[in-house]
């Protein structure tokens, strides 16, 4: 991106990564097809809000990295937080609304399901599920992608390979869907601990959110060299920009921990 760049820029430069987007429509494909399925005999567990939550989600992440989200994110930090917010904000949660676990069982050929059964019903494939899920572990591995990718040393070597680079987003995407899991419990999952024991689980990850997101706008100085050496669009500094990147994560980032904590709450009472 160079200072021509115009406010037009934002919404119309997209770039569409078209493997990713293959996988996009396979995944869409095997959840609908599993959807209705399902919902021939479990109605009450697939209403239509499911779908319309997980289209949501697959839509996200398109957004996430075909948009004008990922055209800047190497040239405006503001927008490549914005991205990681989608990612992990956003595309999770509501994947994880859609309860996509049995729809895409059943959505997958008889075939295939028969030649993955022995899989599904091994013991040590069902541990580490609920090992990963659960809230110490997955909070732990979301805060530790969340915080280690935005070391300044990993976050410039993300930026020089395309490939860590999608590698740094299957880390934000995959270690979030973990730490929604607990909140949201998508069917036929269940949360086996106290709700109560959420609201630290929730403020905490905001504690870590608000600590980063402080660095980024106080630190009074440029953390990720490579926005400093590269035309700047719109006039906006390097430092400047740092500063509404920190901004947006304070706000959006801490908006989506406090509202669930306040709505279980709510809940308990």
């Amino acid at each position: 991106m160079t200072g021509n760049t115009t406010i037009a820029d934002l919404f119309t430069l997209w770039d569409i990564p078209w493997i990713v987007t293959s996988e996009l429509a396979v995944v869409t494909l095997v959840y609908v097809r599993g959807w209705r399925r399902i919902r021939r005999t479990r109605p009450a567990q697939f209403p239509m809000r499911r779908l319309v939550a997980f289209l949501g989600g697959i839509v996200a992440i398109f957004v996430a990295v075909a948009s004008p989200l990922d055209t800047f994110s190497e040239s405006l930090l503001f927008m490549h937080m914005a991205q990681h917010w989608v990612l992990m904000s956003a595309a999770p949660p509501l994947i994880l609304f859609g309860a996509p676990v049995v729809p895409m069982l059943r959505g997958l050929p008889r075939w295939l399901i028969r030649l993955l059964r022995p899989l599904f019903a091994s013991r040590v494939l069902h541990k580490a599920g609920r090992f990963l899920t659960s809230p110490r572990v997955a909070w732990l591995a979301m805060n530790a992608a969340y915080l280690g990718w935005h070391i300044p040393r990993a976050y410039e070597f993300a930026l020089s390979s395309e490939n860590w680079h999608n590698f740094e987003h299957a880390c934000f995407f995959f270690t979030n869907l973990l730490f929604w899991w607990p909140i949201i419990r998508p069917w036929p999952s269940h949360y086996s601990q106290s709700r109560w024991l959420l609201i630290p689980y929730l403020l905490l990850a905001d504690v870590v959110n608000t600590g980063l997101s402080a660095f980024l706008c106080f630190s009074g100085r440029l953390l990720y060299p490579s926005y400093g050496a590269i035309p700047r669009p719109f006039g906006l500094s390097a430092l400047n920009d740092q500063i509404a990147a920190g901004a947006f994560m304070w706000v959006c980032g801490s908006m989506v921990y406090l509202i669930p904590a306040v709505l279980t709450v709510a809940q308990l009472l």
